[in-house]
């Protein structure tokens, strides 16, 4: 069975480029009928934090991105936390020491920082140069009855190369004469990166390891801990970076990178997968817009691109109005209310009793909005009991001829003919033409009295919606 594994660590939030990462091993595992594994891996004891954590498992919850194995989901091949198999890295640490695969470093940092410095003087790369490689068991003894701290290294094979048969990159080749043994366990006690995650795969019968190719160095070094401990490798797919528009990975200085964060903007879940699919991927067929089971059905690793993908925020907020205007009337609604809120719009008492009048707002502004949170943007004057002029609508007021014969006739038709949507417009716009007044005038005039912008849904839907007290009211003000 095919089984692939996301393995985020709890350090900060849950970027771009992870929740990509993730929806691949997702769609990959879902495609073949496998396993969708989620590891954490917290051994970096500084930087960890459970807030990170919680929010990590909760943007994959909201995404959808459900593991079948991992936090809370506990299969045969726990614990999923790496801080949980500190024991495992040891046993496999000493199995290494007791077959002379690995050994005992006393180096200290001052030392090895003299090394760097050489090398960095001597323009060189930096390799360590195996000192205590060859010590003997009296050596040992002697510094650690001396209480001198060290680490473990394995002693890597510097002969030939390493051949990867990589999923998207084909045959990659890394020379064995540029690695030098690592460090697998840290002079604390803790277990380094490359150690755990070869372990961990391994333990965990992961038969995928899908991942940035920014880990694409750390391969070589992984497959030589592979083969020390007499484990089968995985396949490796290592998919493209997802680039700012100067061509640089992906960050902040880009703008945002963060999945809670377009979440809070108003994004929906569907087209951030979307979109997020579509980087570094394309179907056969060339479709944009697709839903979850259609790129289930259609995603493949041989499609995956190997050029860096270029992040295009507004190619996301296309495709988000896309999903807007796709969705229904209740859930649209659902979906805004907490935007509506949190602007201080709306309360709880109002979603009770004027569910109905918020769903007709929402729905007059669905062909419009590009976010979620546009929904409080756009429709703060069917909320508020007096509303602010901006400065077109101002200016439309100030310069159109004839305003208050022109709202004078407006607040007649309103009185006399209420605020259905057809006939208020039949009516005005006989009136109007009596009065040898154009539409452009009394139409922009109207919309900046009643709504105090210049931009919105149809003006009588507009008039229907607010209903005859507050279009009276407002009208009345300016009179």
């Amino acid at each position: 069975m095919i089984r692939v594994r996301f393995a985020p660590s709890p350090t900060g939030y849950l970027h771009i480029g992870g929740a990509r990462t993730a929806l691949y091993n997702y769609l990959f595992a879902k495609k073949n009928n496998g396993k969708f594994i989620l590891r954490i891996e917290d051994t970096d004891a500084e930087r960890s934090t459970e807030e990170s954590l919680n929010t990590i498992l909760d943007c994959m919850h909201w995404l959808g991105l459900d593991w079948d194995e991992g936090p809370g989901a506990e299969g045969g091949y726990g614990p999923y936390f790496q801080t949980k198999r500190l024991s495992i890295y040891k046993e496999y640490a000493d199995k290494l020491l007791k077959e002379g695969k690995a050994y005992k470093c006393f180096c200290t940092k001052e030392e090895l920082d003299a090394e760097r410095k050489k090398a960095e003087i001597e323009k060189r790369a930096f390799k360590y140069g195996g000192r205590c490689r060859n010590l003997t068991s009296d050596d040992i003894s002697k510094n650690e009855a001396e209480g001198k701290k060290y680490t473990i290294r394995i002693k890597i094979d510097s002969s030939g190369e390493t051949v990867i048969n990589d999923m998207i990159r084909g045959e990659v080749k890394f020379q064995n004469s540029v690695l030098d043994d690592l460090i697998i366990i840290r002079a604390d006690g803790m277990p380094i990166y490359n150690f755990t995650v070869a372990i961990d795969d391994a333990l965990m019968k992961i038969t995928h390891v899908i991942r940035g190719e920014d880990h694409l160095s750390n391969t070589p070094k992984q497959v030589q801990i592979y083969r020390a401990l007499g484990f089968e490798l995985p396949h490796f797919a290592h998919i493209p970076l997802i680039l700012g528009p100067d061509k640089s990975k992906l960050s902040k200085r880009h703008g945002e990178t963060s999945v809670g964060q377009y979440r809070k903007n108003g994004y929906m879940k569907e087209a951030l997968l979307n979109y997020l699919a579509l980087l570094g991927w394309s179907p056969e067929s060339g479709e944009d817009v697709m839903s979850m089971q259609q790129l289930t059905e259609k995603f493949g690793l041989e499609r995956v691109h190997k050029a860096g993908a270029m992040f295009d925020g507004k190619k996301l907020m296309w495709m988000n109005g896309v999903y807007i205007r796709n969705t229904g009337a209740d859930e649209l609604t659902k979906l805004c209310i907490p935007y509506l809120k949190d602007a201080g719009l709306i309360t709880d008492d109002d979603i009770k009793n004027k569910y109905d009048y918020i769903k007709k707002v929402i729905m007059l502004q669905q062909e419009k909005m590009r976010t979620l949170a546009e929904s409080a943007e756009l429709s703060g004057y069917f909320f508020k009991k007096e509303i602010s002029l901006d400065e077109k609508a101002r200016k439309n007021i100030d310069k159109a001829e004839n305003r208050v014969k022109i709202l004078e006739i407006f607040k007649n038709v309103v009185e006399t003919a209420g605020v259905d949507k057809t006939i208020v417009e039949e009516k005005l716009k006989a009136e109007m033409e009596a009065a040898a007044i154009e539409p452009k005038i009394y139409m922009h005039l109207i919309r900046a009295v009643v709504s105090g912008t210049t931009i919105g849904p149809g003006l009588f839907d507009i008039i229907e919606t607010l209903g005859k007290d507050t279009v009276l009211a407002r009208v009345g003000r300016f009179l």
